[in-house]
């Protein structure tokens, strides 16, 4: 959270819980949940109804498959904020504010995001801080 903004949701690879649990709020663009189901639970067949929706930013989930990734949260006019570490198995949803990433080890990374791709429309690159100033919130 930044200023009453929640930038990131991270479910850590440990997490466990019963049931069904949404991380974010029910008008995100992007919606994350965590489901722990008990053998011969049944989810039954489904078909999603085609709804317009609206878009306004980019919401991206990021799987760690294998590797360690160090992010950095920025916030929306581009101040760094902290910086957390990603392990193997660790889900992070970005919702706002500005991110950028470091691989400490070589990682495998799994992205979804919404589409279509707008190109260089989707994002402003800018400068990450120097290294020296990287404070580290495990």
């Amino acid at each position: 959270m930044h200023n009453s903004k929640l930038l990131s949701v991270i479910i850590r690879r440990n997490f466990q819980k019963d049931g069904i649990e949404f991380f974010t709020p029910d008008d995100f663009s992007q919606q994350l949940a965590y489901m722990k189901r008990p053998k011969d639970y049944v989810i039954p067949p489904h078909v999603h109804n085609a709804v317009v929706r609206e878009v306004q930013f980019t919401k991206e989930v990021l799987f760690i498959k294998s590797g360690v990734v160090r992010v950095d949260f920025y916030d929306d006019e581009k101040n760094y904020l902290e910086s957390t570490i990603l392990n193997t198995g660790d889900v992070i949803l970005l919702a706002y504010g500005g991110h950028g990433f470091e691989m400490i080890e070589e990682s495998e990374i799994i992205e979804v995001k919404q589409g279509p791709y707008a190109g260089e429309m989707d994002k402003i690159r800018f400068e990450p801080i120097s290294k020296d100033q990287i404070k580290v919130n495990k």
